[in-house]
């Protein structure tokens, strides 16, 4: 039972308007594409009273609304060309830009270029360049599995951030996003990832290098680990929308793949499903299209693993 005024619920947590909030958020998202910021953040604000005041929703409306009302106040003066902005001479051009935002939106690039120029130099300086620019490439397309689906749907994103030894992230706002679609696409990038690691099989099987079916296998080996139902981990955030029996169901799938490709890691995924089994996270509603899902990007994974089980970094 919901006690009387609540936003969210004490156990699943998920959010008690949510249908309401996805519909605020389609209209807001309308008014700023048309670049009617005052109305995009009115709409915010009404999606920001619909929400627990600490959760990371309300926090990211909270910063957005912030950007919209600096918009609105810069957007009204702007087109008149030959006005104020004509007093500013070579300024002027610099002005118009940070005013509509697109600073703020080259600054997201650069450190999405930053950090990937970083993160291929790491791993450059330890393995070499070949294997440094490849797994660079395999991450971002695991993460840019994340981004193209949730944008896909309508949502914020920022590009990928990558941190050397840790993978990447890519932030986004989950505003009154069901747990059936936060699950998808926290499986967009485990599915991303084995298609990289399916091209560089092709490759291998094309070319004969083993270098290809070692960085194939440790992608597949990641992306697997990145799949373990726990913490903030792809998996920890997919198996939300796996009831009891699922994630049994789910557990299950990981054991005779542990016993089929001789892949003790499978061991890993089995063992968080089982615990969360026991959680007080579980859906009201089953979702076997997700199970099914899960289990075939798992599947993927195991047979690109099983084709080198030692993966080769180097030459």
């Amino acid at each position: 039972m919901l006690t009387p005024g609540a936003l969210a619920c004490n156990h699943c947590h998920a959010l008690v308007h949510a249908q309401s909030l996805e519909q605020l958020a389609a209209a807001a998202r309308i008014h700023e594409e048309r670049r009617e910021f005052t109305a995009a953040r009115e709409v915010w604000m009404k999606a920001l009273a619909l929400l627990p005041p600490e959760s990371a929703q309300a926090e990211w409306i909270r910063s957005n609304a912030l950007r919209l009302e600096a918009l609105s106040g810069t957007t009204t003066a702007i087109p008149a060309r030959n006005g104020w902005t004509s007093r500013l001479g070579p300024l002027a051009p610099l002005v118009v830009v940070l005013a509509k935002g697109k600073f703020l939106l080259a600054l997201f690039k650069l450190k999405f270029i930053l950090s990937l120029g970083v993160f291929v130099a790491v791993y450059w300086g330890l393995y070499g360049l070949r294997f440094g620019v490849g797994f660079a490439i395999l991450i971002l397309v695991h993460e840019m599995g994340h981004f193209i689906e949730i944008k896909r749907r309508g949502l914020p994103a920022e590009m990928p951030v990558f941190l050397p030894g840790l993978g990447a992230y890519v932030r986004w706002g989950a505003l009154g996003v069901s747990v059936q679609t936060r699950s998808l696409i926290s499986l967009a990038g485990p599915m991303a990832g084995l298609i990289g690691a399916a091209v560089c099989t092709l490759l291998w099987m094309k070319s004969g290098e083993t270098f290809w079916i070692g960085l194939a296998s440790l992608s597949a080996m990641l992306n697997v680990l990145n799949l373990i139902p726990v913490w903030v981990l792809d998996g920890g955030q997919a198996i939300t929308a796996l009831d009891k029996n699922e994630r049994f169901m789910l557990a299950a799938v990981a054991v005779i793949l542990a016993a089929y490709f001789a892949q003790p890691l499978f061991l890993l995924v089995a063992a968080g499903a089982g615990y969360r089994a026991f959680t007080k996270d579980l859906p009201s509603l089953p979702s076997h299209a997700t199970t099914a899902y899960y289990s075939a990007i798992l599947a993927g994974l195991g047979y690109v693993i099983a084709l080198a089980p030692v993966p080769v970094a180097g030459k």
